[in-house]
């Protein structure tokens, strides 16, 4: 029977009807209602207008002098302490995997502290005499564990508190004087620290080496993505290719068997011609036949002499021996086809490799931007130093050592060394220009001729269409389109190349090849004289965008 059970009050009655819990040092008001003392003066000092109990509602002309009740408070005590069964269901039974108490003898219970004293493990109960024996207070006591005989020396039936670096392992108080002598003994704490920095170092290297792992995942997929976007690109192009190859072959079929027909249709009406000709002369002889048969078989002398004389007996005059229809000759119509097909399958693959080329390369664009410290005062630079045009008027700049002067010339700001690089410029609707690139320390007074000797790779625009390579003399370039709109510029520092592309047409114009670069190089620009407005357009410095290049359909 629990204590509660004894009790006259029932546990309703022992209710603070404020808190709805069991009585905490309860008063009574002089209407005869219970509450908690701190309840019933915290509701009357949240209404500071009247005291009033929150029972009856009965108003009191002052606050009443409150006393604990000491009867009812020793009932809700009762209700309060739990039993023997509520201690051990409260405390907690010891589940599968906890420490056990080693003194419970009825319920297990789970252990809260082991000592490695006495070997055995302690609930919250059987602990108190460790926490209040003096004799026990000097046990130690730690965190519930198993095996606590394995945490004493075998040997000296001693709690292991050092640690043996000689030997590597936990030793009692009476290892180092007599088993371990001369040994390095140190407390335990002080290895277990000395190994936990090292856990941590090897935490912070596990931790490094997987963020590695992760970074090398992250290359490898990205790896793999740009492997499937050059295997797409491939297959579009191989694609594009392959049908623009059907497509050459069923029109120079289409045209084969056209030629062909049209030589069958020719031979047919010559055919037809002769025929019609010599049915007509078969028929002109027929009718004459006819007359002649007609007049020779008159009986009638008279007659026969009156028209003997106005018959017309003559015939066609025209040798048909020599006359003959002429075989159309076929030979080398298929020949003529398939050799042309080869000329288009050539400039198609020579086109289709020069796109790729130039694909290549574009890959190694950067963003050039003009050194203005370094043009002509004539020349005019953007806000953005992406455009170059000739200016009416010089402008007041300081004839630094940097500036070119009087060449009308300007050099990018970025600078090269090393490794492979690649931009482009819009040279649309001008009749002059020089593009290409440049040593750093080239002279920048005077003037000095363009060639690879004084440290120039170029290619230049002049009288609106004579294109050239400034190559020592000026060497004609081939072009396409006779207005170029975009050239690249590619350079290999390593390789000692220079190379410069006609970007709409995928063509390669000029390439410098075997340079030797031992110093900087930057990329060189002149858009030429004004001219009087004819020349007034810009040289303008692209930004290169991969997405926006696809090989042309």
């Amino acid at each position: 029977m629990s204590a509660a059970s004894g009790c006259v009050l029932t546990e309703e009655q022992l209710l603070c009807v404020i808190c709805l819990d069991v009585f905490n040092d309860p008063v009574t008001l002089p209407c005869g209602h219970n509450f908690c003392k701190n309840c019933i003066t915290q509701h009357w000092d949240t209404r500071s207008d009247k005291c009033q109990c929150p029972s009856c509602k009965e108003n009191f002309h002052k606050r009443p002098n409150l006393r604990v009740n000491t009867f009812i408070s020793g009932m809700a005590e009762n209700f309060r302490k739990p039993t023997k069964r509520e201690r051990s269901h409260s405390t907690g039974v010891a589940k599968i995997g906890e420490v056990p108490c080693d003194i419970c003898t009825d319920l297990k219970i789970k252990a809260r502290k082991s000592c490695l004293v006495c070997l055995a493990s302690y609930c919250e109960n059987h602990l108190q005499p460790h926490l209040t024996s003096a004799a026990l207070k000097r046990h130690q006591l730690t965190d519930p564990v198993q095996n606590l005989e394995g945490r004493v020396c075998a040997i000296h039936d001693k709690p292991l508190e050092l640690f043996c670096k000689t030997d590597e392992t936990c030793v009692c108080m009476l290892c180092p004087v007599l088993d371990h002598k001369s040994h390095e003994v140190i407390p335990l704490k002080e290895e277990v620290e000395r190994q936990k920095s090292e856990l941590g170092k090897a935490e912070v290297r596990i931790h490094r080496m997987i963020l590695e792992r992760r970074m090398k995942i992250e290359d490898i997929e990205h790896s793999e993505k740009l492997s499937k976007e050059a295997a797409g690109k491939e297959i579009s192009d191989g694609v594009r290719f392959y049908n623009a190859l059907i497509q050459s072959l069923e029109k120079a079929q289409a045209e084969l068997i056209g030629t062909i027909e049209d030589k069958l249709k020719n031979s047919e009406k010559e055919a037809k011609i002769l025929t019609r000709e010599l049915e007509g002369e078969i028929s002109e002889l027929m009718s004459k036949r006819a007359e002649v048969e007609q007049l020779s078989r008159s009986k009638d002398h008279l007659y026969f002499l009156q028209n003997v004389a106005s018959l017309d007996i003559s015939v066609p005059t025209k040798d048909w021996t020599e006359v003959s229809l002429q075989t159309p000759s076929f030979e080398g119509t298929v020949k003529s086809a398939v050799d042309r097909i080869e000329g288009i399958l050539g400039l198609e693959m020579k086109r289709i490799l020069h796109e790729a080329e130039l694909n290549s390369v574009r890959e190694f664009a950067v963003n050039v931007t003009l050194d203005s410290n370094t043009a002509h005062s004539a020349l005019v630079i953007s806000d953005d130093c992406k455009r170059v045009h000739h200016g009416a008027t010089k402008k007041n700049v300081p004839d630094n050592a940097e500036r070119f002067n009087p060449s009308c010339c300007v050099l990018g700001k970025q600078s090269f060394s090393y490794g492979r690089f690649y931009f482009e410029a819009q040279v649309q609707n001008k009749t002059r220009w020089t593009l290409g690139v440049a040593k750093k320390s080239i002279k920048r007074k005077g003037i000095i001729p363009l060639c690879p000797e004084n440290g120039h790779w170029c290619i230049w625009l002049k009288n609106g269409s004579e294109y050239a390579a400034l190559v020592g003399s000026p060497l004609p370039l081939s072009v396409k389109s006779k207005k170029l709109k975009k050239v690249g510029v590619f350079v290999d520092y390593e390789e000692g190349l220079v190379s410069f592309y006609d970007v709409e047409n995928a063509d390669l114009l000029h390439s410098f090849t075997g340079c030797s670069f031992t110093e900087t190089i930057c990329p060189f620009f002149s858009p030429g004289l004004n001219d009087d407005g004819v020349n007034s357009a810009p040289v303008i410095v692209s930004n290169v965008d991969h997405a926006d290049f696809r090989l042309k359909k």
